[in-house]
């Protein structure tokens, strides 16, 4: 390949079995809701509330499906000196599910972000029921992180004299690093676009629509036993440049650069994970932006170490104007890194745009490097994306799918057809 570096695979199936030990979920979760401790410990807090539900899961090991995402009815606390306890909608079936939680299970008071208006008083039941569990804690007087929530309740909060201040730092600093069982995980998901991409590979051909690449990603994700697709990017020809963050039903033609993006969850773990195709053959000008889109990526992946800082990451990429684009800030998120975990993004975050920042790569870290380049004929555009574990001394692709060359597809003498 293009990057001289080693790729990883998954160890072992999806599905737990008498006789290999697979993924110990029950570790995971202990060392998350450990790691979680120590974070908010370090960052001098009694405890840490939150409603974002992938710090909820990761302190937690609960979840209650996609439904409930957007709706703030959910929360947990965190105590650093202590087991977390966790408000959901319903308390007696978590109970059964998740026995590790034991009692500390009970239902949650919200406004469903305003939609019960601030006059019903919602906001003020809620900072009692919070106020009462700290209460409870002894940690009545002490600071209180929180991630994300409504401002009516932050300021009930208040009102309560509760001392709230950020408590998403300590969140991200204890999810910077991924344990064994995370690692893991990200790897499945990881194989599961592999194969996605294999039957996206052989649907490209005239005729097709941006919309079918998407449809067959999301019924072949599923199939496999994702959670959650949370979207992918399929965008043709001249849609590509400039990048335009979304698909269409536009019918794909010979010629085409096609690319794609697959976003999905399994067991709560992401993938971020690019790839691009030709329908039919190259001409040169897509070949010179697929090889040079090439290049960035091996250089942001050679990069990559114990010790680095996030600049000698970006410090290898073009700055915007070499690639078509007024500013860093017009070009964010084209030459572009940023964790990948039970969130899409975490830290480290790596661009131009952001230069500056102390970060320093740790052994298990993992995210995503990716990056774009315009066909100069404006015909299309490449787009690759890979996904990396740093080791004790570099890094591992975990992203499987080639990328070596720009493969082409659907009409005859075509690589796949």
């Amino acid at each position: 390949m293009y990057y001289n570096r080693p790729h990883a695979t998954a160890t072992w199936g999806t599905m737990g079995t008498d006789w290999e030990a697979g993924v110990d979920f029950q570790k995971m979760n202990k060392d998350r809701a450990e790691r979680a401790r120590q974070a908010i410990e370090d960052a001098g807090l009694a405890a840490t509330l939150c409603f974002n539900f992938d710090n909820i899961r990761y302190i937690t090991g609960t979840h209650i499906g996609e439904w409930a995402r957007d709706k703030f009815d959910r929360y947990a606390l965190c105590p650093s000196d202590g087991s977390p306890f966790l408000w959901d909608p319903a308390p007696p079936a978590k109970r059964k599910s998740a026995p590790w939680m034991g009692n500390r299970v009970d239902a949650p008071v919200s406004t469903m972000q305003g939609a019960l208006p601030p006059e019903h008083g919602i906001q003020d039941v809620f900072a009692k029921q919070i106020k009462e569990k700290l209460l409870d804690l002894g940690i009545e007087k002490e600071p209180i992180g929180i991630d994300v929530m409504e401002l009516p309740m932050m300021r009930a909060l208040e009102k309560e004299g509760i001392n709230i201040v950020d408590g998403q730092q300590a969140m991200l600093n204890a999810r910077e690093v991924k344990t064994d069982e995370e690692i893991e995980l990200l790897k499945q998901a990881s194989a599961m676009v592999d194969g996605t991409y294999l039957d996206i590979a052989k649907a490209i051909r005239p005729g097709a629509r941006e919309s079918d690449l998407v449809a067959i990603a999301n019924e072949k994700l599923y199939a496999m036993g994702s959670e959650r697709v949370e979207c992918v990017n399929s965008v043709a020809g001249p849609r590509g440049a400039p990048h335009s963050h979304t698909f269409s039903d536009r019918i794909i033609q010979p010629g085409d650069m096609i690319f794609l993006d697959i976003m999905h969850s399994y067991v709560g773990y992401h993938t971020c994970y690019y790839r691009t195709f030709i329908c039919g053959i190259p001409n040169d000008a897509q070949k010179e932006a697929y090889e040079k889109c090439s290049q960035w990526v091996s250089a942001a992946i050679d990069a990559i170490k114990p010790g680095a800082k996030l600049d000698d990451i970006a410090n290898v990429w073009p700055k915007a104007e070499e690639f078509g684009y007024a500013n860093e800030d017009e070009a964010f998120l084209l030459q572009f890194g940023h964790g990948i975990g039970l969130s899409l993004w975490e830290r480290p975050i790596i661009s131009r745009r952001y230069m500056g920042q102390n970060t320093e790569l740790k052994k298990g870290m993992v995210f995503a490097v990716e990056c774009w380049k315009g066909a100069e004929d404006g015909s299309g555009a490449a787009r690759i994306e890979e996904e990396v574990v740093v080791t004790e001394d570099g890094c591992e692709i975990i992203t499987n799918f080639p990328s070596d060359h720009l493969i082409s597809c659907g009409l005859p003498g075509c690589e796949i057809y």
